[in-house]
């Protein structure tokens, strides 16, 4: 028998975040805090006494609803997968959404989720850097003054009208990325001295900076990389990462990892001559409702 129950309590979301943890342990989990600011439907499902998967629902950053049911490794194949999904997917359903998007990382989800009629709409590469002792502090182009957001925090509204917003207009997705102003302070930049901000004057150029991974403080992701599309190719985007590489460096960080879109070979290309490597991929899907 397999039991879904909502995850409310903190005790509940710890276990949700167990479960995430286990199955993608490259990546960052949000804290219980952050969950419970993200808006999110929440499951976790037991199989007798024994957790054995979670699953959470949402709006998606490209429109839509979001699915994502995860199964720890040695409970799959048992229909486990099937009833988060099956559940999941009512919930979108019910909150008014047409289609329904989710994102797997191996062949195994990847035929899970066409046996639902998934198609593949986009890929994203995960590049990953390992961080030495004494990584360099880089030289920034004349005239620019680089700062971090925590000695310069009202510069953060600015940082997303005048620069997100544009960057997410230029992304390789599928759809146009949409995310407000609270949901990107919150859950893009949590980490306000690693991240840092390109200025000439009073002009914003670009930014770029680190995520705070609580459960591997050795860690970091990247948080977003964007420079002003009449200040590209100026070597902003390289000096940036290269300031958060040092100061991950200083900060006992052993290992920065990222993400970017499939079509996005720019980033992809400044991230290779940064010194990361290719390390997973992970596919999205999309689909129509019901489902």
């Amino acid at each position: 028998m397999i039991e879904l129950r909502p995850a409310e309590t903190d005790d509940e979301l710890e276990l949700w975040r167990s479960v995430r943890i286990a199955v993608l342990p490259n990546e960052r989990t949000g804290s219980v805090a952050e969950l419970r600011s993200g808006g999110s439907f929440m499951l976790l499902a037991y199989r007798g006494r024994e957790l054995v998967g979670s699953g959470s629902a949402s709006k998606s950053d490209m429109g839509g609803g979001a699915v994502t049911p995860r199964v720890l490794p040695e409970h799959r194949r048992q229909g486990i997968g099937t009833a988060l999904l099956q559940r999941l997917a009512l919930h979108t359903e019910a909150w008014g959404f047409d289609e329904v998007g989710s994102m797997v990382d191996d062949p195994g989800s990847l035929a899970f989720a066409q046996r639902f009629g998934f198609v593949e709409t986009g890929r994203q590469v995960e590049q990953v850097r390992t961080v030495s002792a004494d990584e360099a502090w880089p030289t920034v182009p004349d005239g620019v003054e680089v700062t971090s957001l925590a000695d310069r925090p009202e510069l953060l509204p600015r940082l997303y009208h005048e620069l997100a917003v544009e960057a997410f207009e230029d992304m390789p997705t599928p759809r146009r990325v949409e995310i407000t102003l609270d949901r990107w302070a919150s859950e893009w930049l949590n980490w306000p001295e690693a991240t840092f901000v390109a200025l000439a004057g009073d002009e914003i150029l670009g930014m770029a900076g680190l995520n705070h991974d609580a459960d591997r403080p050795d860690r970091a992701e990247n948080a977003l990389t964007a420079v002003r599309r009449d200040s590209r190719g100026r070597g902003l985007a390289r000096a940036l990462k290269e300031t958060a590489i040092a100061w991950a460096s200083e900060h006992g960080i052993c290992e920065i990892y990222t993400w970017t879109q499939t079509g996005n070979d720019g980033m992809r290309a400044v991230n290779e001559r940064l010194g990361y490597v290719t390390r997973d991929i992970s596919i999205n899907v999309r689909r129509e409702l019901p489902l």
